[in-house]
């Protein structure tokens, strides 16, 4: 958290740690996942450009779509922003599984196109804003963690330290 805090952020919400499969399924060793909320003065980009040097700091390289890695921190939402706007951001979330696998976007894609489909993004920051309302979709973050399957739900365990 004191690599995130800095000038420009500050951590003011914490998630419980969750272990969680990997996703896709069988691409590596399980994860372990949270959710933070920040306060900055910086805009998406830059907070996205700042979340990317903490990453590279910490010795994160990155090569392999969705392979194994030190660390990942996504943004997936900025408040009720929807970059770049909402006829890319559709189509980012309308792609298959194979097409997610094989494409990434070039630009910053807000709220993360495909939150509303992973139980492991969504336990975490249940924990943190459950009320959060998506600005597209009109639902809650517990709404869409309710729509989940039972299955993906409890393959997200929480580990008993938090952090």
């Amino acid at each position: 958290m004191q690599r995130i805090s800095a000038d420009s952020c500050e951590v003011f919400l914490k998630s419980r740690l969750f272990l969680t499969p990997a996703f896709p399924e069988g691409s590596g060793p399980d994860f372990v996942n949270a959710a933070i909320g920040v306060r900055t003065e910086l805009d998406a980009k830059g907070l996205l450009s700042h979340l990317h040097r903490v990453e590279e700091g910490l010795g994160r390289v990155r090569k392999d779509r969705w392979g194994p890695r030190v660390i990942d921190l996504d943004l997936l939402a900025f408040g009720d922003d929807v970059l770049p706007d909402r006829e890319t951001q559709a189509a980012w979330r309308d792609l298959s599984l194979e097409e997610q696998m094989a494409r990434a976007p070039d630009q910053l894609i807000l709220p993360h196109p495909r939150l509303q489909e992973r139980a492991f993004v969504l336990v975490p920051l249940a924990d943190i804003a459950p009320d959060w309302q998506h600005p597209i979709l009109g639902v809650t973050v517990q709404e869409m963690l309710t729509a989940r399957p039972e299955a993906e739900k409890t393959a997200v365990q929480p580990i008993e330290t938090g952090f």
